[in-house]
């Protein structure tokens, strides 16, 4: 994709913490392609979100966390994001549910339902050390993002094999895998500039 001057931002995560998680490896991955593809793109660490496991008592008594309102800002402000996404036990990470779950909530008067979500694009995507990349992990990661206003392309991508997927620098070693992760993230700025010029 020649590199073209966009009006789009972007954000780039993984749902876990772990410093060496092959997860943040395949976002950072995406994240340098978009920029080099013209984006405006950031990667955040969910890490750097510490905040309590949601409760509505907390909730009514404290408000949201201050962590959870700075990432609700972030992600209100995006026009899209990808997602890295581990598998736990066959779903998505009880890290990013939390995280998800927070700035789905509203915390200022006035503010319209779903503000972080509506009009969002996104990509979910994983990575593991098992056959099937995580990819069992995505089913009901879509299906959340879905039924809270995001628009989740159709295109999505497992990487297997995580130990022998990355090398030391954190680069892919396959390079039909980067191409697939490439077009991928192509398909996510294209989705999104698209959508945003359809909500101006």
């Amino acid at each position: 994709m020649r590199r073209q001057k966009m009006t789009i931002t972007l954000l780039f995560l993984a749902g876990s913490a772990r410093k060496q998680s092959f997860n943040k490896k395949l976002a950072k991955v995406a994240h340098d392609i978009a920029e080099k593809s013209g984006a405006e793109a950031k990667f955040i660490d969910l890490a750097d979100f510490d905040m309590p496991l949601y409760n509505g008592d907390y909730e009514e008594a404290n408000g949201l966390p201050e962590a959870a309102v700075k990432l609700k800002k972030l992600f209100a402000e995006c026009d899209g994001f990808f997602i890295a996404s581990p598998e736990y036990n066959s779903s998505f990470s009880s890290l990013l549910k939390n995280s998800l779950d927070w700035i789905s909530r509203k915390h200022e008067k006035g503010e319209p339902p779903l503000v972080a979500y509506k009009n969002k694009v996104a990509t979910i995507t994983s990575t593991s050390p098992g056959g099937l990349g995580g990819l069992r992990g995505l089913v009901p990661l879509r299906m959340m993002l879905s039924n809270i206003a995001v628009t989740v392309i159709p295109e999505q991508l497992a990487v297997e094999n995580a130990y022998e997927a990355f090398d030391e620098a954190g680069n892919i070693t396959d390079e039909k895998q980067y191409q697939a992760l490439k077009n991928l993230v192509h398909a996510l700025i294209k989705t999104t500039q698209a959508m945003k010029n359809i909500n101006k």
